[in-house]
C-alpha cells in the first residue's frame, strides 16, 4: 500500500478552531497523564461513562465502564509482563464538527528492557477517538486502538 504522499496536518483541520484542537488534545494527553501516574478516576474523567472502546488487548467492543473496569482488572498487576517505561502520543490530526470531534493519532508505548537485557521494542499503536463537547467539557465517547507494531511478550 502506497504511503500518503500530502502533508499530515498536526493540528485543526478546517472546523476546528485552534483552541478546539488544543482542547480536544488536551483530553487525550490528560488522560495518559493519569495513566503513568496510575490515577484511574482521572482517567475516568476523560471518558464519558457509557463510551466504546475497541481495546487492543481484547476482542469485543467494550460497552461503557462497566466492562472497560472489567478488563481493567483482569490485566497483569503491577511488576508481571513486560514493564512500561513511557507513553508517547503524537502525530495528531482533528476535524471538529459542532460538539463533536474526531481525533486521529499515533500512540507509541515504551519499554525497560528484558532481564537479559534485551532492549524492548516499542508498541505503535495508531488510534481513532470520537469526543463529544458537554458544555466546555470534551469527553471521549469512542475509542479505538489498533496495534500496528506489537511491544515485547510476556
Amino acid at each position: 500500500m502506497p504511503e500518503n504522499t500530502l502533508p499530515l496536518p498536526s493540528t485543526a483541520r478546517p472546523g476546528a478552531s485552534a483552541a478546539d484542537a488544543d482542547a480536544v488534545w488536551a483530553v487525550l494527553t490528560g488522560m495518559y497523564e493519569a495513566y503513568d501516574a496510575g490515577d484511574r478516576a482521572r482517567i475516568d474523567q476523560a471518558l464519558d461513562p457509557r463510551a466504546t472502546v475497541w481495546d487492543s488487548a481484547t476482542d469485543p467492543l467494550l460497552l461503557g465502564k462497566p466492562d472497560l473496569d472489567r478488563i481493567r482488572d483482569a490485566r497483569p498487576a503491577a511488576g508481571e509482563g513486560p514493564q512500561e517505561t513511557g507513553l508517547t502520543a503524537y502525530d495528531r490530526t482533528i476535524d471538529v464538527f459542532g460538539d463533536i470531534a474526531v481525533l486521529r493519532y499515533w500512540l507509541r508505548v515504551d519499554f525497560a528492557p528484558a532481564p537479559d537485557g534485551t532492549p524492548g521494542r516499542p508498541e505503535l499503536i495508531r488510534n481513532t477517538a470520537i469526543l463529544h463537547r458537554a458544555g466546555e467539557a470534551w469527553r471521549i465517547v469512542h475509542l479505538h486502538e489498533d496495534v500496528r507494531q506489537p511491544g515485547p511478550v510476556g
